[in-house]
């Protein structure tokens, strides 16, 4: 009786299996990361919205309105290898856009690499400084390099982690001539690429380029505005940087638009069996890098043609390869460049953290403890590196140093705490340190990390450029779409590094191979 009670539940189990088939595999995924987008800018200026856009996007897709990093030092360039990787820093290696090269004390960009030459550019530029697998590189892997890869985006770091170590290519707007540019590193620069830059690039367009509010300036009511006049910017006003500036305007997104469209057109991607991949970055933040307080209406303007974007986007899609045959992925970089107030007017408390003195007050602190020497070798972005080869010829202990410097750090004025590489390594878990933790790496971080103040301002004498910090929680958005997308708005926070398995889980790929976390799989 056991026996048979056993086989009737092992019929029915198999079954249940095999009347539930799993929804086919996506032709193509298409990643969208809209860098600084905002969730809560992006609900409140719904209003100025048409309906193919966002709003498609909230009645059509699953979206998950908060969407949260699980390390704290976030930027365009970790946040990218966060997305595509499915894990932090501290094993990815991604600390952030640039840290400090201990062997030439000097910053280094996250993707420069001597060893490969620029197309349309001249720098020198490879994914070999990302130390995991991403998604992309796992397609390629699980399908012999029959699944297309690219990436395009704005911004060099984008580009680049976005495609991975195996991707087909890579292409990010050269900020210095408006060009599309790639590196050596990836196979052969492709000729719709060039026949783009020679014919249609921004260069031949922007002389013709003025950027004016969409709508009546009244209608932009959602942020404190002190202006009443439209703005208005000629693109092409002749200065050095008008590309940089560009590439910092909504316009830069229609650019990604137009050569997405050519490679639609162009390629094989979407158009077999084989699961292809297309990595796209747009631009949400301030223009120009002015805080939000200076370009308000620009913002507000900028959401309002990013949602035309966005539009455009999905309709272009459709019409190549078919919403029902695409995996959209929309999500935002999680951080805002140039956020900050004035301090005066509002008499918010703060004051002013300056890098330099406190690196040069440590090492007269070191040097009357344990006698001559240049203890701090250098310091970078809120960390300190200590000298370790006159530490080892000294015969001093490593630990006590790191921990002596931390207690005496912390008496700074400005200074809300100071965490020693040790004690991030082999210290007790707390939650707080534990985001800190996953945003330092053992061999590219310093030794000692300062945690200054909100409301104080870092001063940066070398670049003279100053931040003041704020560390309120930034709503991003994690939106999918297409291929038997459930339909749902859902507020339970989701953290950012379960996207990369539920992508390769929906493509039935290997996650990434630092990705430990477990996929989101009632999106389909």
């Amino acid at each position: 009786m056991k026996g048979l009670l056993t086989s009737l539940i092992t019929v029915l189990t198999f079954t249940g299996l095999q009347a539930q088939p799993l929804p086919a595999t996506p032709k193509l995924v298409i990643g969208l990361t809209i860098d600084q987008l905002r969730t809560d800018y992006l609900e409140a200026f719904s209003s100025l919205y048409a309906d193919k856009g966002f709003k498609r996007l909230w009645r059509d897709g699953r979206v998950f309105r908060n969407a949260e990093y699980t390390f704290n030092t976030i930027d365009r360039a970790s946040a990218m290898a966060a997305i595509y990787t499915g894990t932090t820093p501290s094993m990815n290696g991604i600390v952030g856009n640039q840290w400090l090269d201990i062997k030439t004390l000097r910053p280094v960009e996250c993707v420069d690499d001597p060893n490969f030459m620029g197309n349309y550019t001249e720098e020198n530029s490879s994914p070999s400084q990302l130390l995991t697998s991403t998604i992309a590189d796992e397609l390629r892997i699980a399908t012999r390099s029959q699944g297309l890869v690219y990436a395009i985006a704005p911004f060099r770091e984008a580009a680049i982690i976005a495609a991975g170590h195996a991707g087909n290519g890579a292409y990010w707007l050269n900020p210095n001539t408006g060009k599309w540019c790639s590196t050596t590193y990836y196979t052969e620069f492709p000729w719709w690429v060039s026949q783009y830059n020679d014919r249609q690039a921004i260069d031949f367009r922007i002389k013709d380029l003025t950027w004016t509010p969409v709508h009546p300036v009244e209608r932009y009511s959602f942020l404190p505005e002190w202006r009443s006049d439209a703005f208005k910017y000629n693109m092409d006003d002749n200065r050095r940087n008008k590309y940089r500036r560009f590439i910092t305007s909504p316009f830069v997104n229609d650019e990604v638009n137009a050569l997405t469209k050519e490679l639609l057109e162009k390629t094989a991607i979407g158009k077999d069996g084989v699961t292809d991949m297309l990595s796209l970055t747009y631009y949400a933040g301030n223009y120009d890098h002015k805080t939000s307080q200076e370009c308000a209406m620009e913002l507000m303007d900028t959401y309002v043609r990013l949602d035309q974007s966005i539009a455009t986007l999905l309709d272009l899609v459709d019409k190549k390869v078919g919403l029902q045959n695409v995996l959209f992925f929309i999500t935002s970089t999680g951080y805002v460049d140039g956020d900050g107030a004035d301090q005066g007017l509002y008499r918010i408390p703060g004051g002013e953290f300056h890098m330099k003195r406190c690196a040069a007050l440590l090492n007269m602190f070191l040097t009357a403890t344990y006698g001559e020497g240049q203890y701090v070798e250098a310091y970078h972005d809120l960390q300190i590196y200590l000298n370790h080869k006159l530490i080892e010829q000294k015969q001093l202990n490593l630990k006590e140093i790191q921990d002596k410097s931390a207690d005496f750090l912390i008496q700074f004025s400005g200074v809300n705490e100071v965490y020693s590489a040790n004690r991030l390594l082999l210290g007790a878990w707390t939650p707080e340190i534990h985001l800190i933790r996953n945003g330092f790496h053992r061999k590219r971080s310093g030794d000692l990390l300062i945690d200054v103040l909100p409301g104080w301002t870092i001063i940066n004498e070398s670049t003279s450029t100053n931040q003041i910090v704020r560390n309120a929680h930034i709503p991003a958005p994690l939106i999918f779409l297409g291929s038997s997308v459930k339909p749902a708005v859902i507020e339970t926070p989701v953290t950012i590094d379960r996207l990369a398995p539920t992508l390769t889980h929906v493509m039935r790929i290997r996650a990434p191979n630092a990705c430990t976390s477990t996929p989101l799989t009632d999106i389909r």
